[in-house]
């Protein structure tokens, strides 16, 4: 009987070690923040210290597809595995390790982790999102702190994939947030006067049976706020690309409801199968002004510029491809297809700001001329009748093209998006290697 009681009590005592050995914590006079160790290091609470909403978790958790989490995609679409087909619905989702877990309910995989009281890092094998028990081909790092009412954060993606085929770029969920069905405004600003103090927005309403919309908020946040202008917002320095959208309705703010908002930082990024992937965001969980002002910290004090020596600085292709990765201290981008274009990162700057661009590349080619073309604040795409040619040399050699975009008709106003065509056709044993391009006020 002795023993029995011994056993007995050593297992409640040690009940509630193991329970919290699953949460790993960060707290300061300002939030909690908790990551779930059975789901892959994912955000899983977040809760203010003090305020209407205080000690109460905002993060959704009603399936391992919400929390606040890495998700990333590339192809084949569809992906199979291991004898595996995903399911009619997800069909379209193609690649998509998530760092909580499948939809199957298997959660990410713990590879390591570390809580020195002012940093986490965990690092783990995330699972494919639609198929059962499939992890990923890769591994997730996350590096958690928290600075006052901030969540301050950097991820990391590392592919080990065997397949390597140089799959076309694809939008990324830079990361993935989901908040509870009291945060039920969706906001942020769009408009062509950032940090201005203009007006804030509600982001523009779904199309279609799809609950989710597309906008550039131009002062690199978006929010989930209740009716009184309080909630969590995402902050992603360096973007202004978002996703997001409410799907359900209104209603508590209770963790493990259906309802819920989303937010996703976006990128459309190409992922080597033996890539190496950093981005960084910020959580703030406050007022709508509070949110603000702290995205007015990483406001940009310079013009967009790109040198290409260590990663592609979120620039994508159609209709072309380069030699992948490690790039050579350039990009590399072969001319084998019809109609090849090269685009940036969507970003913001005002023309009259920055009327020339500068373009330092070798052309290997028989055009004499190549083409940049842009997108303008408020429209959905780049125009064909938004553009200007400029003259190239075919030689192969590294050359500075200096392009006076200002001599443009249509360079004008606010601007979100740039395209370059290095050619006029497919070429086979045609390249372009650019070292960078950069926006600028003066022609040098």
């Amino acid at each position: 009987m002795r023993l029995f009681l011994y056993l007995f009590l050593m297992i409640l005592l040690c009940a509630p070690a193991a329970q919290a050995e699953r949460m790993s914590w960060l707290e300061n006079e300002h939030l909690r923040l908790g990551v779930d160790l059975d789901l892959g290091g994912a955000i899983t609470f977040l809760s203010a210290k003090q305020g209407k909403v205080a000690g109460e978790n905002v993060i959704n958790n009603h399936d391992l597809g919400r929390q606040v989490q890495l998700s990333f995609f590339s192809g084949p679409v569809p992906y199979e595995a291991q004898g595996q087909k995903p399911a009619d619905h997800w069909q379209h989702i193609g690649w998509n390790p998530i760092q909580a877990g499948d939809d199957f309910k298997h959660g990410g995989r713990t590879l390591s982790h570390k809580n020195d009281g002012q940093r986490i890092h965990v690092q783990c094998q995330p699972m494919q999102w639609p198929l059962n028990n499939i992890p990923g081909d890769c591994t997730f790092d996350s590096w958690l702190e928290l600075d006052g009412p901030v969540v301050k954060a950097h991820a990391r993606l590392t592919n080990s994939r065997s397949d390597k085929t140089p799959y076309p770029a694809r939008l990324q969920e830079l990361p993935a947030v989901y908040a509870n069905a009291a945060f039920h405004r969706v906001v942020s600003y769009q408009g062509a006067r950032p940090f201005t103090s203009d007006v804030v927005k509600p982001a523009p309403a779904a199309q279609g049976k799809h609950p989710w919309s597309f906008w550039p908020g131009t002062e690199g946040w978006a929010a989930l706020l209740d009716d009184e202008d309080y909630g969590l917002g995402l902050i992603t320095p360096g973007r202004v690309h978002f996703t997001g959208g409410f799907a359900g309705s209104p209603g508590p703010n209770d963790t493990k409801g259906n309802s819920t908002g989303y937010l996703a930082g976006q990128g459309r990024e190409i992922l080597d199968h033996n890539g190496v992937y950093d981005f960084h965001y910020e959580l703030v969980l406050g007022t709508l002004g509070e949110i603000r002002a702290q995205a007015v910290k990483h406001r940009a004090s310079s013009l967009p510029a790109w040198r290409f020596t260590k990663n592609r600085q979120g620039w994508y292709y159609q209709n072309a491809a380069d030699t992948g990765w490690p790039l050579p201290e350039h990009l590399h981008v072969l001319l084998a297809q019809q109609d090849p274009q090269l685009y940036s990162p969507i970003t913001f700057w005002n023309a009259a700001d920055a009327p020339y661009l500068i373009v330092e590349a070798a052309f290997f080619t028989r055009h004499k001329h190549g083409a940049i073309m842009w997108q303008r604040h408020g429209q959905q795409s780049i125009s064909a009748e938004n553009n200007i040619s400029f003259p190239i040399q075919g030689d192969g050699q590294f050359h500075t093209h200096i392009i006076h975009l200002g001599s443009a008709p249509g360079y004008q106003g606010a601007m979100l998006q740039l395209r370059l065509d290095p050619g006029e056709g497919r070429e086979p044993d045609g390249w372009v290697k650019i070292k960078s391009v950069r926006l600028s006020a003066k022609g040098q």
